[in-house]
């Protein structure tokens, strides 16, 4: 899962927010006009290094146009909101990720040293200029002509009101094709499933539809083209719209209506059981990170699983847990929001005060609290955080394949891939794989700590092996 929410030490989080980025005017300076370009320089936060990039340039009002760039967390173009120019120095801030940066202009104009400024912390910063913009290398993905046809296709939820935009990639020959929707992992996504720089999901699309099935990827309710609201949506409701879109699909000229199955990526992998274990349509699901625990149990593996790789000790990480043991705790007991916000808060308050001689500690701003309940008391949060798999798994009786990565910090394989395999069991279904993947992380690229900083930072997108153990399987137990 992509959603993690509360750590003790301190990340830089840079959120990407939907705002124009801020303008000034030129002055009749030609030092000015000597910023135009990319300004890049490293921050080290702790036992972790990110690179930051400024951008300036001027539009066609010769005004001057910021933004930032995040490469190593696969973010770019990120809005500011003041700029200010004195003499040799240059003052930034943007309220969308809550950052600061003042730096002094060297004599040569290639080089900014000064202060970032995020989350209490104050952080030396020096910009270099660049010679070209840095942009993030992603071999695997597909780029056109394409030997098949993509139509744009959009698709009514009725019983939920909105409606669901994606795109149906399907073989040039005509003939009867089996199909796979893909169904995206938690946070709002796109039909790409992009994130940090890759796009797992058009990576996907394209090698199934080359190896002969129809795919149907969608931007989730309330993202890109996709009608409806994110924020107050649950897993129940996403798989709502998965099964609208079966329904669909089925319908579709070119289709082999009997041999449609999901592939899910993480929270996708616990909708395509609920999907499957309601529907004698589905003729086979792919589970790929899905989750075989509760939300609770998968969080609090999560949390100590990236704290142990960031550098957190054994102390740390208990301590965090105990508190996350405890706001769940008030979020199963208390379902109104507001007494239960004020419950968390206090919590947060005190775990501050216990920490408050730990100068590695940086405590999060009020408004950041604010976010933090906000997303924690969330419908989403509340439904995953109970949400327990194996009840439907247990239910499913099409083939299954389940599959994880060994360094998989997000989704632990140990402990999901047995609950599915229990699952399974349990419900008498024999007709599954499960497989554990060497080296390989949440998202199934080739990684070294399976940490998600690492993700952005690694050029492959998704392991050749994981493609191929998929589009095996695939031939073996649905064929063409």
């Amino acid at each position: 899962m992509k959603r993690k929410y509360f750590s003790h030490r301190y990340c830089l989080i840079l959120m990407i927010m939907w705002i124009l980025p801020v303008v000034i005017h030129a002055q009749d300076d030609s030092t000015i006009k000597k910023l135009a370009g990319s300004w890049a320089g490293t921050l080290n936060v702790q036992s972790t290094q990110l690179k930051l990039v400024m951008n300036i340039s001027f539009n066609a009002a010769d005004s001057m146009v910021v933004t930032f760039d995040s490469p190593d967390q696969g973010a770019k173009d990120l809005p500011t909101s003041k700029v200010r120019l004195a003499n040799d120095s240059i003052f930034v801030s943007s309220k969308a990720i809550g950052g600061k940066f003042s730096g002094k202009i060297n004599e040569g104009v290639n080089s900014i040293s000064g202060t970032w400024k995020q989350g209490g912390m104050a952080l030396p910063l020096t910009l270099e200029r660049q010679a070209t913009r840095i942009t993030m290398n992603r071999p695997q993905e597909p780029k056109p002509p394409f030997p098949y046809k993509s139509t744009e296709v959009t698709i009514p939820n009725p019983a939920a009101g909105v409606e669901l935009a994606g795109t149906l990639t399907i073989p040039e020959k005509a003939g009867q094709y089996p199909a796979a929707i893909l169904i995206t992992g938690s946070g709002p996504q796109n039909r790409d499933e992009e994130l940090l720089g890759h796009k797992p999901f058009l990576l996907l699309a394209d090698y199934l539809t080359r190896q002969g099935f129809a795919v149907l990827r969608y931007d989730d309710r309330g993202v890109a083209k996709s009608t409806g609201e994110f924020k107050t949506a649950t897993t129940l409701d996403f798989a709502s719209d998965a099964e609208a879109i079966l329904d669909f699909l089925k319908k579709q000229q070119g289709i082999d209506s009997t041999k449609i199955g999901l592939i899910g990526h993480s929270e996708g992998g616990i909708i395509a059981p609920i999907v499957a274990s309601r529907s004698k349509d589905v003729a086979y699901i792919v589970l790929m990170a899905g989750p075989g625990i509760t939300g609770e149990q998968i969080l609090l593996l999560q949390s100590a699983l990236i704290s142990k790789a960031e550098g957190a000790d054994v102390n740390s990480i208990k301590v965090n847990n105990k508190l996350s043991r405890d706001i769940y705790s008030v979020l199963k007991k208390i379902q109104d929001n507001n007494i239960a916000g004020q419950k968390i808060k206090r919590l947060i308050a005190d775990f501050d005060k216990k920490n408050v001689k730990d100068t590695s500690y940086h405590p999060m701003s009020e408004a950041e609290i604010n976010a933090q309940v906000e997303s924690l008391t969330s419908p989403w949060f509340r439904c995953f955080l109970t949400l327990n798999p194996e009840e439907y798994i247990s239910k499913v009786t099409c083939p299954l394949l389940a599959i994880n990565g060994s360094l998989d910090l997000q989704v632990p394989p140990k402990e999901n891939l047995e609950a599915i395999e229990k699952g399974l069991i349990f419900g008498g279904n024999s007709t599954y794989v499960i497989e554990e993947l060497p080296g390989l992380n949440h998202l199934f690229q080739t990684a070294t700590t399976g940490s998600p900083t690492e993700y952005a930072k690694i050029e492959e997108t998704i392991s050749p092996a994981a493609l191929e153990l998929i589009g095996k399987w695939l031939m073996k137990n649905v064929g063409r």
